[in-house]
């Protein structure tokens, strides 16, 4: 199938797609983050030891928060949101999960903070929302993926930012998520095979993200995707009127001896 022939077919399943995803995400995830992070009560004591440790490479894009606003595109459980307004930010996050609300907000309660949330599919903010005052928009890991046209998406954060305003963005790189399988668990077996076709358009299906911090193992959750190329990504922010600054392409941070020499995440640094 030609390129033309796919990108028409995404007009009809565009529907079909964002239905699917906002039902898998709309299931409980409250119990898959107590899972992945323990009770509210308790993950906030490990934010509060170093709210910059879970922002982690994000940080250092954003300079000094305090006092500024904040947008969290898809901010999914707060973690991020609840980190950024202990070190004196003005946050909101944009998610259309319940479940990832309540989570959010009762960690910001037990943080003694205040957070933002709003319950909405980011596209269909209104147009009292993209009020064109934020300092910082960002979204990351795993979040461009569910958008069928990146267009629309970067319209969302040029009208969320006031002028001078920074949009960061930081996801996993298309290299490792497109074209190479890897296998293996020590950096002796590694392996790495090219299986993928980089320039490939088509819709997948996986399992939801937080599948694997669920207990619910016969009820798996499943959302299509549409994973973009680098270059489509970076055309996507520049030509959607704001100015890309920098493009920094990461090893594998968590353990560079496993995937040396391999790309595993990006992020791009824009300006309105």
């Amino acid at each position: 199938m030609d390129s033309s022939k796919q990108e028409a077919d995404f007009n009809g399943e565009d529907r079909v797609c964002i239905d699917k995803n906002h039902e898998s995400w709309s299931s409980e995830t409250y119990d898959a983050w107590i899972n992945r992070f323990g009770d509210p009560q308790e993950a906030i004591k490990k934010i509060i030891k170093d709210p910059t440790k879970m922002i982690s490479n994000l940080y250092a894009e954003f300079g000094d928060v305090k006092g500024k606003k904040i947008m969290n595109l898809m901010g999914s459980n707060g973690t991020k949101a609840v980190s950024l307004a202990l070190l004196g930010a003005e946050v909101t996050v944009v998610d259309f999960s319940e479940a990832n609300k309540r989570y959010a907000l009762k960690l910001a309660e037990e943080g003694g903070v205040k957070i933002e949330y709003i319950l909405s599919d980011v596209l269909k903010l209104t147009e009292e929302q993209l009020s064109g005052d934020y300092d910082i928009v960002f979204a990351e890991m795993g979040i461009l993926h569910y958008f069928l046209d990146l267009k629309p998406f970067v319209e969302v954060v040029r009208k969320l930012l006031k002028d001078g305003g920074r949009f960061v963005i930081r996801d996993f790189h298309p290299v490792s998520t497109k074209l190479i399988t890897s296998r293996g668990s020590t950096a002796k077996v590694r392996k790495h095979k090219v299986t993928g076709d980089y320039f490939d358009i088509s819709l997948i299906e996986k399992e939801v993200s937080f599948s694997k911090y669920s207990t619910d193992h016969e009820n798996v959750q499943k959302v299509l995707l549409r994973r973009w190329n680098l270059g489509e990504i970076v055309t996507s922010v520049a030509s959607g009127g704001l100015r890309i600054r920098s493009l920094k392409e990461e090893p594998n941070l968590s353990s560079e001896v496993f995937d040396k020499g391999i790309p595993k995440t990006f992020t791009i640094v824009a300006e309105k």
